[in-house]
C-alpha cells in the first residue's frame, strides 16, 4: 500500500517496513536499469535511465507468483521485479543506513 511518497509492506510475520518510492524506483533490478551480466561475467550496462518525477510515481503494483511485486511507475517502466527478499533486504538496509549500523551487516 502507498502511503504519501512511501510503500508501506506488511509482512506475513507482522512486522512491517516503509519504502520510499524514490528509492525503490532507483533499486529497480532490471536490465534496463542495473546492467545484465553476459555468459562471461561481465556487467553491461547501456545509459542510465532519466528519471523524472513521473519516475517516482507508483502506478500499480502487481503480485507476480507467491514471490514477488512488479511495480508499474508513472514513466511506463514496468520491467522490474522485486523478490520479497530483496524488499526485505532493501527495507533492512535502509533501517540500517539510517541507524548508523553498517549497512554490509543488514
Amino acid at each position: 500500500q502507498v502511503i504519501g511518497s512511501e510503500l508501506a509492506i506488511k509482512w506475513a510475520d507482522g512486522s512491517e517496513d516503509y519504502l520510499p518510492l524514490e528509492a525503490l524506483r532507483r533499486a529497480c533490478p532490471c536490465a534496463a536499469c542495473q546492467g545484465e551480466v553476459d555468459v562471461m561475467g561481465h556487467l553491461h550496462r547501456g545509459p542510465p535511465p532519466k528519471l523524472t518525477p513521473n519516475s517516482y510515481q507508483l502506478v500499480r503494483l502487481a503480485p507476480v507468483g507467491a514471490y514477488g511485486l512488479q511495480p508499474v511507475w508513472g514513466d511506463g517502466h514496468n520491467t522490474g521485479l522485486f523478490t520479497f527478499d530483496n524488499l526485505r533486504r532493501l527495507a533492512r538496509a535502509r533501517d540500517a543506513s539510517a541507524s548508523g549500523q553498517d549497512v554490509s551487516q543488514a
